[in-house]
């Protein structure tokens, strides 16, 4: 075979290219979604099945309205934070762009990805359809997506630490250790932020501005995600706080210690919404209490509604963006 004959063959794609390709199909990202929303309802249907419409009504309306307003202002307050996370992430992706920008696109994909679960997956997709119009490359999606979710992570262990600390023994209670050990826990929950923190601040000469092609980001930014991740949580965490109240005297450092215990184990199993673990998680906490009420208005404020919010807003700027698209493309007179 010739070099010219050789040359003529097309190359094989790599196994990262077609299951890039893959991935970035329409076709896999309408199956992957409807595959989630479908698991999302069936798990909804098996935790609403043994109640009917009447007790549930009944169980929602126990719900105290001053517990229901403060979690619907808490709720709104958490995912005002959440824009931070996207501004900070795009940031540290050397790609700023104005706040306005980034709310749009945090809130349009989180209030999906929340609820759908496989949030990487499903509020990626979507950040692409916006960031993609403004210059990013999928690249550099995929790099906010990961300050993201190293925000996440951040918000998640300082708040885990600061709550053990305040209320080892609620802590002790639901992880069966001792409290040393709960102690323990909590310092080396404080520890990873903090060594997060102590990278950032290490002069850039004495230290690879980039680690695994990700840009180092700088000390404020860094501070920055620790801060509003753990505000962002915090504020989740008050939203449940809230829907609990009347159930029983339980306080707030033990409601964010379960949540962020909760929350943890949704990241891992990606259940959509986190359907049925935090009500086992709830359940620990106050044994024997009435929570199928409770729990469904802190689904249907944190979850449900602005998930109708979110797709509303998604599906006016698809056609906002069709439109001046479809204005740009007409053939100048």
């Amino acid at each position: 075979m010739t070099a010219a004959e050789a040359g003529r063959i097309p190359r094989r794609r790599s196994l990262g290219a077609r299951a890039k390709a893959v991935l970035s199909s329409r076709a896999f990202q309408i199956c992957a979604f409807a595959a989630a929303v479908a698991l999302g309802g069936f798990l909804l249907y098996r935790a609403l099945r043994d109640y009917s419409p009447a007790e549930l009504l009944a169980a929602i309306m126990a719900v105290p309205a001053g517990g229901l307003a403060f979690a619907a202002l808490f709720a709104a307050a958490s995912y005002l934070t959440l824009t931070l996370f996207d501004y900070l992430a795009l940031r540290c992706a050397g790609k700023p762009l104005r706040w306005r920008q980034a709310a749009l696109a945090s809130f349009s994909s989180l209030s999906v990805g929340h609820t759908i679960g496989f949030a990487g997956l499903s509020s990626g997709a979507i950040r692409y359809r916006f960031y993609a119009r403004w210059g990013l490359s999928a690249a550099e999606v995929a790099q906010v997506v990961l300050y993201c979710g190293l925000t996440v992570a951040m918000g998640l262990c300082t708040l885990c630490g600061i709550m053990l600390l305040v209320d080892p023994a609620t802590g002790s209670r639901m992880i069966g250790l001792p409290p040393g050990a709960v102690l323990a826990l909590a310092g080396a929950a404080l520890a990873i932020p903090a060594l997060y923190l102590a990278l950032a601040a290490i002069p850039e000469r004495n230290l690879r501005r980039q680690v695994w092609r990700l840009r180092r980001p700088p000390l404020w930014i860094a501070a920055a995600q620790v801060t509003v991740g753990t505000v962002n949580f915090a504020f989740v965490a008050a939203c449940l706080h809230q829907v609990l109240r009347h159930l029983g005297d339980t306080g707030y450092p033990a409601v964010a210690a379960a949540y962020v215990a909760a929350n943890a184990a949704t990241l891992v199993s990606h259940v959509p919404g986190g359907l049925g673990v935090v009500e086992t998680v709830v359940q620990h906490l106050i044994p024997g209490a009435a929570l199928i009420g409770p729990l469904l208005v802190f689904r249907i404020v944190y979850f449900l509604t602005p998930l109708a919010l979110g797709l509303s807003v998604f599906a006016v700027s698809e056609a906002v963006f069709r439109h001046a698209k479809g204005r740009t493309d007409q053939p100048q007179v």
